[in-house]
């Protein structure tokens, strides 16, 4: 197989620095804004993005320096695969938020419900459409049993 050539469009300025700061998944920090700054080329890409609500980022985990195929995610002590886990540590170290927007400025996307650190290189930026990416009767594997009714059973915000 050849290798993949991906190049970063922008970069993320969040206010997590660490990893103590950072939620699990950014709907539990819901109101800390964040924006992506694109680099020039991409500026005119942003056109007709401030009418949807929210977007799909797609970005690099420049931060993790291993690669694991086994992992024990946040929520418990049992390990899962890499691919039933959200940890950056996995091939490729590809990264995904969907991100609410607030606003597009000149070359930079506004959002809240972040959960991404500072100066992470941006891959791609996408549209959620509700019409395409909402689903019914979604299973959410051994994540379910921390959950009812969709609110955590014990605390899990950082």
């Amino acid at each position: 197989m050849e290798n993949i050539i991906i190049k970063p469009i922008g970069i993320v300025n969040s206010p997590y620095k660490g990893a103590k700061d950072i939620p699990i998944q950014g709907i539990f920090k819901s109101k800390t804004e964040a924006n992506v700054e694109l680099f020039d080329k991409y500026k005119k890409g942003l056109t007709d993005l401030d009418g949807f609500s929210h977007a799909i980022l797609i970005y690099y985990f420049n931060k993790s320096d291993k690669e694991k195929i086994i992992g024990k995610p946040f929520l418990e002590n049992k390990e899962h695969g890499v691919f039933a886990i959200r940890s950056p540590n996995r091939p490729n170290n590809l990264g995904i938020s969907i991100v609410k927007i607030s606003r597009v400025v000149n070359n930079k996307l506004y959002f809240t419900q972040v959960d991404i650190f500072d100066k992470t290189p941006l891959i791609d930026i996408k549209p959620y459409v509700k019409y395409f990416d909402s689903r019914d009767n979604v299973k959410s594997g051994w994540i379910d049993k921390h959950f009812i009714n969709g609110v955590p059973k014990q605390t899990i915000l950082k």
